[in-house]
């Protein structure tokens, strides 16, 4: 089992990125994915969530508006646009894989993890 994320960097205030998280291993279609991310010295904290089929997602209020999930369940790989990035938003953003939706951010409910992908905004 692998979930690898990729399409991290260094960018500045506003600009955008896209995430990718590409899953192996198991049936990507039957798992509900999420989206967390990590900053120095916080928490991991739930940045958004999209169920195995795609029709629903769920958003942190922190970046409701300017990020957007999704998944290809063909391609087996899940992404996440970043608009209007701001510095805030720096972390390693990591993808996880669950049976049990939820929006509550709860980590033990996860299967899987990937290992991260760094995200730096900053002038």
């Amino acid at each position: 089992v692998q979930l690898v994320e990729s399409g991290g960097a260094l960018v500045q205030p506003g600009e955008s990125l896209r995430l990718s998280c590409a899953a192996s291993g198991f049936t990507f279609s039957t798992y509900h994915m999420s989206w967390f991310r990590q900053a120095p010295g916080r928490e991991r904290e739930l940045v958004a969530a999209i169920d195995n089929s795609g029709g629903s997602t769920h958003y942190a209020n922190s970046v409701k508006g300017r990020f957007t999930v999704s998944r290809d369940n063909a391609k087996e790989t899940m992404f996440l646009q970043m608009n209007s990035l701001k510095p805030e938003d720096t972390a390693v953003y990591i993808c996880g894989a669950t049976r049990r939706w939820s929006i509550a951010g709860n980590l033990k409910i996860y299967d899987y993890w990937g290992l991260g992908t760094q995200v730096t905004v900053s002038s």
